[in-house]
């Protein structure tokens, strides 16, 4: 609206290109929208990206000028488990690269509900294993995704201490769904300001990708429920405007009581992964400037 400072003018763009044409219905319809809305801007001409086979998966490294090849960020898109792509998320993971200064590994999990899990935590555990067959030491490594691909990351996590294996120096999470219960308080009370998700869908999502024997609470798919004693630094960006800002402030809380070194970052104003526009979204590019400067810190 005229008046409206830069930064509220900018979501509110973001808000319209998102209601701009009515939900999609169906899998195949929605993974064409999410390719689609994340790829409305081309990624900068100065980054180098190659594709590359991650373990049968498809994979991208991607390198801005003067980054350290030695450090990587492998990260996990989201989509619910059941869509996103190397190219929704090319403009979040090139330019997060960017900020802090390191390689990206980004990765196609298998999708559900095809795949349900866990498909895509075997996935992850392989482009993990992939990344550190290229020489890269685990400490050098953060591993990060948005929405359920931040859900992704804490499970890898977990599954690799459970395994006794070496960690990754720290964890990134942009706006994660960490509860598959869907018993977040915010479910409801950020409903009407939330243009991209909604409890039904999430249900719709969660139906899809855990398996209908398994019990939700299993951290494996709700990792707000794990135990998280030596759970490498994370840093948490979640958005006011989030229907899953209670996904990310009680992981905070818990990650917080087991001693995690976690900083937790709400932003005012901001909807579900607004990293994803940070081309034309001001506040999109600082929390990219604040996770790559996290990052560099803690590599």
């Amino acid at each position: 609206m005229e008046g409206a400072p830069m930064g509220q003018r900018e979501i509110d763009a973001i808000r319209t290109l998102l209601t701009s044409k009515p939900r999609p219905v169906g899998w195949d319809e929605r993974r064409q929208r999410i390719e689609e809305v994340g790829a409305t801007w081309p990624i900068a001409d100065d980054i180098a990206t190659t594709a590359v086979d991650v373990a049968g998966m498809r994979g991208e490294w991607s390198i801005a000028p003067g980054s350290d090849e030695t450090r990587a960020l492998l990260f996990f898109h989201g989509g619910g488990y059941c869509s996103g792509s190397i190219r929704s998320h090319r403009s979040l993971v090139t330019e997060a690269g960017r900020a802090a200064s390191v390689r990206t590994l980004a990765v196609e999990y298998r999708l559900a509900p095809e795949h349900p899990f866990p498909a895509a935590l075997d996935d992850a555990l392989a482009a993990w294993r992939f990344l550190r067959g290229q020489n890269i030491a685990a400490h050098r490594i953060v591993v990060g995704g948005d929405s359920a691909g931040g859900g992704l990351t804490i499970a890898l996590i977990n599954r690799l201490r459970a395994d006794g294996e070496q960690l990754p120096g720290c964890a990134w999470l942009l706006s994660p769904w960490t509860d598959l219960t869907l018993s977040g308080a915010t479910l409801a009370s950020k409903d009407a300001v939330d243009p991209l998700i909604h409890k039904a869908y999430l249900a719709e999502l969660a139906d899809a990708y855990v398996p209908r024997e398994m019990d939700r609470r299993d951290p494996r798919v709700s990792p707000l429920f794990a135990e998280l004693a030596g759970f490498p630094p994370t840093l948490i960006q979640v958005g006011a405007c989030e229907t899953l800002l209670a996904d990310a402030t009680r992981f905070a809380a818990s990650a917080g009581a087991a001693n995690v070194a976690v900083t937790l970052e709400v932003w005012p104003d901001m909807i579900h992964a607004w990293p994803l526009w940070n081309k034309h979204l001001e506040p999109g590019r600082r929390s990219l400037a604040n996770a790559g400067r996290f990052i560099r810190e803690r590599l």
